[in-house]
């Protein structure tokens, strides 16, 4: 296969105070970020200006970990953050052309909740909606909401699917033209292009229709992120865009002939799909400011911490009995994310880590791709992936904010322009035709209904 040619996407995964585990003590450091709405409207201002075609919002329902250690000095964004729908809404307000992509769980909602927030925010927004569609892993999580333990992974993957359905049948609930407002003639729609879903599954009955008119976009952006069997499969079925996580270009190449290969099964072509792995950028000057930079954020680690942050991605088992400059143990297949889990512990057997190497290795990444060094060097890294067909974009994770969006914008984005990798204006008004996505028919359009 020859290389590709073409530009990159890019996404700016705005974690409250930056992605490495310690950012928050970090003296640049907003350290309320996770509640200061006048932080997250300077990050996407900024973005936008930066031309990235989105940014993007993670979240979890609940705290994260179970020790004090780890929920006071780690887990502050999900101790005390905003709720990314709200979020979202308020920064589509002030601004215009930046795709606005948030995450909300199958496994702690109802199909008629997402449907209706998503369209009314690709309504808010002019078309630059997006929902990351996430199935929930932990047990944390299930608890506030009537259940002593998580669905199983299996199970939550089926109702993951079901749910997808549903949420796509109730975004076709109005014909594009359905609300004609004839004031005159005293017709607010036409009923011939109402449509009532009326779905009976195993997880879900949803009459339908949904009470918000058919949004800009159709549908809003529909993004993935596991990269399990189940979530790749789920991907290739439903997804628009794919959030993932490999560590080397031979792991990044295979995934991604993997999951574009699955698409035709379902009537879908490989461009219906793009695929924007995560990477960590700590860009300097020279390699040396960007070591110093890195080390830097190293040296604000504890311990407990870096164990409770091993623990939760090889499974959430409790590792704190075993020493810290000992192997991983051999750990139990989880019922939380199974795809981190495997990443995490081949990083620590293919490199012969000890648990205190592994942390400070996936400090800041979090088992994604982690790039240190100079301009030209990380452009270097990001251009392979790409033109060996490992990526159709990146979403980019800031080690600190806000000067990592900063770093990344100032000296990052101008090497990929200059070898045209990426625009230097939008070419469309919605988050579908800057990613190059096509908008949805729709399907009772489509069957003649």
């Amino acid at each position: 296969m020859s290389k590709r040619s073409g530009q990159l996407r890019l996404g700016a995964f705005l974690y409250p105070t930056g992605h490495h585990i310690a950012a928050w003590r970090h003296p640049d450091a907003q350290a309320d970020a996770g509640l200061n709405f006048r932080h997250y409207v300077e990050l996407a201002k900024a973005a936008e200006a930066a031309k990235f075609d989105l940014v993007f919002l993670a979240d979890g329902v609940g705290t994260r970990g179970d020790s004090v250690d780890f929920l006071s000095r780690t887990a502050h964004s999900y101790v005390a953050q905003f709720e990314p729908i709200t979020l979202l809404s308020a920064l589509a307000a002030v601004t215009e052309r930046i795709g606005l992509v948030g995450t909300a769980s199958t496994s702690f909602n109802e199909p008629y909740h997402i449907a209706r927030k998503f369209a009314s925010l690709d309504h808010i927004s002019g078309g630059r909606a997006g929902w990351n569609l996430v199935t929930s892993s932990n047990e944390h999580e299930a608890k506030n909401f009537n259940r002593d333990k998580h669905f199983d992974h299996a199970e939550r993957y089926e109702r993951a699917a079901e749910f997808a359905e549903v949420t796509a049948g109730l975004w076709d609930s109005w014909d594009d033209d359905a609300f004609v407002r004839d004031k005159a003639q005293g017709r607010f729609f036409d009923p011939d292009r109402r449509h009532v879903l009326d779905h009976k599954g195993r997880f879900f009955q949803v009459k339908g229709p949904l009470n918000v008119a058919r949004s800009p976009q159709g549908h809003p952006v529909v993004v993935q992120a596991g990269s399990s069997e189940a979530g790749r499969e789920l991907a290739a079925r439903t997804a628009e865009v794919i959030f993932t996580a490999q560590q080397t270009l031979e792991d990044a190449v295979n995934f991604y002939a993997d999951v574009k290969g699955r698409l035709e099964k379902y009537g879908r072509h490989p461009d219906d799909l793009k695929i924007m792995p995560g990477v960590f950028p700590i860009v300097g000057r020279s390699e040396s400011e960007a070591t110093e930079k890195f080390e830097e954020l190293q040296s604000l680690i504890d311990p407990k911490v870096g164990l409770a942050l091993v623990s939760g991605l090889t499974g959430g088992f409790d590792l704190s009995g075993y020493p810290l400059d000992g192997p991983i143990p051999d750990l139990p297949e989880t019922n939380a994310s199974k795809s981190r889990q495997l990443l995490t512990i081949e990083l620590a057997r293919r490199e012969n880590l000890t648990i205190r190497q592994l942390y400070l290795r996936i400090a800041g990444a979090r088992g994604h791709w982690q790039l240190v060094g100079t301009a030209e060097q990380i452009v270097d890294e990001l251009e392979e992936r790409f033109v060996n067909y490992g990526a159709d974009g990146f979403n980019v994770m800031p080690p600190v904010l806000p000067n990592g969006l900063k770093d990344f914008a100032e000296l990052v984005l101008p090497e990929l322009r200059r070898r045209g990798l990426f625009r230097d204006e939008y070419t469309g008004r919605t988050l579908r035709e800057n990613l190059g996505l096509r908008r949805p028919q729709n399907r009772y359009v489509a069957d003649g209904k």
